[in-house]
């Protein structure tokens, strides 16, 4: 689907340190060096429930790829993760930039602004716009299959990239297992919660990643682009391309 050029493969990070995207600076630096600007506090507490939304629609925003189309919907409970991303793709920062991490099972990673203009074979991961976010970590917004979530460095304050993003894959994960996770980070799955993981999804994200939005259409494509072979950097050896724009 996606054309392929093969590059040099190389040592990649620890899978705990996936979602980071500090920890995808070359093997000369410390992988766990935190940038200038997430030394700052959070202004912000880390939300514990939602805000009332009732009535307020939600924005649709559409990526375009190679592979297909993938549509999300923006949490309205997620308010500055929300605005931030619109305003970002009212301003065209999301044109033309890669998918530059993607792991089977997982997820797929993008929103580096060095990706724009990278070379093959060329480690991503570590540009960032300049700011971040405070947390608005969300027990009712789970890593389930399609979930949309902010990346981020190692900080006490939780705080997202201003830019990079993923969207979540997954996998099945066992009933039991689910339960056992959540009692130890002392909440419950509902119901809902469990049926939605049935289907695929990253439960050990929750809690510490901010959830901001969800695919509505175009799972296959999140698949598609996931199952590309990659190389030590887990980058796709064909270089997969992204736009995204807002959707009426």
């Amino acid at each position: 689907m996606f054309e392929t050029t093969q590059m040099k493969k190389t040592v990649f990070i620890a899978f705990s340190a996936l979602l980071t995207w500090a920890a995808c600076k070359p093997s000369t630096k410390n992988t766990q060096e935190t940038p200038a600007q997430d030394t700052q506090a959070a202004t912000t507490p880390v939300v514990e429930q939602p805000v009332d939304t009732a009535g307020q629609k939600e924005q649709l925003v559409e990526i375009t790829t190679a592979a297909g189309k993938i549509v999300l919907k923006l949490y309205n409970e997620t308010p500055q993760h929300r605005d931030n991303f619109i305003k970002l793709v009212k301003d065209g920062y999301y044109t033309d930039l890669l998918f530059h991490r993607v792991i089977k099972g997982f997820m797929i990673q993008g929103g580096d602004p060095d990706s724009k203009t990278a070379k093959a074979g060329q480690q991503l991961g570590a540009g960032d716009i300049g700011y971040t976010i405070p947390a608005e970590i969300n027990n009712k917004l789970i890593h389930k299959k399609g979930a949309l979530a902010a990346a981020r460095t190692e900080n006490p304050e939780k705080r997202s990239s201003g830019c990079q993003f993923y969207i979540v894959q997954g996998q099945h994960t066992n009933p039991d297992d689910l339960q056992n996770m959540a009692y130890y980070r002392g909440y419950q799955y509902t119901p809902e919660q469990l049926k939605a993981y049935e289907k695929g999804g990253a439960p050990s994200l929750d809690g510490q990643y901010t959830v901001f939005g969800e695919v509505v259409s175009g799972l296959n494509v999140v698949d598609a682009i996931a199952n590309q072979s990659v190389d030590g950097f887990s980058r796709p050896f064909g270089d997969i391309r992204f736009t995204i724009k807002l959707k009426d």
